[in-house]
């Protein structure tokens, strides 16, 4: 075999997998027989659950920290978003687009602009706006209070599965262009968002609050009485199906989020929405760029860019 002819095979081999740099899955794991990055990396010592019902992150069952807790602020979960049914009309029509292969054996389709967190730059080349089976999803979400106003500029779409080993790392999404709250529509399966803080701080602990949010109002629970490292810390945040979840504040900008290998158990696909940051809405120095995006947004007339 000659060496084009051996490097035209080998690059084959490799374009099932979108993985670059560290990332892997489990395609280019089995080819290049190496282990995985999680394997390599110190895990978290200490596992708390958030509770949806009170806010707080409760010390997992059988750890240290069993029956303590910390306001864990920044977080809505909405249930039953949408019906099965319309879960299913969707993740239909999102089939009926192309998949790009992704890093860490995710796949993906982009509705938005092309942008370079970098240099701060984007183009609008492409870019028609939200898919047109979003409309419905967009509406719906100026029905809560915490998403009041919420004008999604784009949408991306992620889809998951176990037999490529599917995750993303712990990550801050930008806050140059997107704005205060992320929201993220769970399909096909539960999942679990895993949330830690690279932090040298130490979290205050109390003993957990009753799960009644009205009881949580004695002031009493509050005192704290046991500390823990934050970077030792990972907050498992359980996200049913069909479900909406909303991050923003200490939630958005402190704490990183990720999806776990371990919590892709079947087929997730994921829908991400962005709003824009201050610096594009109106008296933002971007306004006029911000302005002419989510008019191409809520024209959802688009495709995967």
């Amino acid at each position: 075999m000659t060496a084009e002819a051996a490097t035209a095979e080998v690059s084959q081999v490799f374009q099932e997998c979108g993985c670059k740099g560290i990332r892997t899955c489990l395609i280019c794991e089995r080819q290049r027989q190496v282990d995985p990055p999680w394997q390599l990396s110190q895990q978290k010592t200490h596992h708390f659950l958030y509770c949806v019902d009170t806010g707080w992150a409760v010390g997992a069952e059988e750890s240290d920290f069993e029956g303590w807790a910390f306001p864990f602020p920044g977080v809505t979960l909405i249930e039953d978003f949408v019906t099965p049914e319309e879960e299913a009309e969707m993740v239909r029509l999102m089939d009926r687009d192309p998949w790009k292969l992704s890093q860490s054996g995710r796949k993906k389709q982009d509705y938005g602009p092309r942008v370079n967190f970098r240099k701060q730059k984007l183009k609008m080349a492409g870019f028609q706006g939200l898919p047109s089976f979003s409309r419905e999803v967009v509406r719906r979400m100026g029905l809560y209070p915490s998403l009041e106003g919420f004008q999604p500029v784009e949408q991306c779409n992620l889809d998951y599965s176990p037999v490529r080993g599917s995750a993303i790392d712990p990550h801050l999404d930008d806050a140059w262009l997107w704005g205060e709250r992320l929201v993220s529509l769970n399909l096909l399966s539960p999942t679990v968002m895993s949330m830690s803080r690279e932090s040298p701080d130490t979290l205050l602990l109390s003993l957990a609050p009753p799960a009644s949010p009205k009881d949580c109002m004695d002031n009493s629970v509050f005192t704290p009485t046991r500390s823990v490292l934050c970077q030792d810390v990972e907050v498992a945040i359980p996200v049913p199906r069909c479900s909406l979840l909303v991050l923003t504040g200490a939630a958005r900008h402190q704490w990183t989020h990720a999806i776990h290998r371990r919590h892709i158990t079947a087929r997730r696909v994921c829908a991400t929405f962005r709003e824009l940051s201050a610096e594009f809405q109106p008296g933002g120095r971007q306004q006029d760029l911000g302005r002419e995006l989510l008019q191409l947004s809520c024209s959802f007339q688009g495709r995967p860019m």
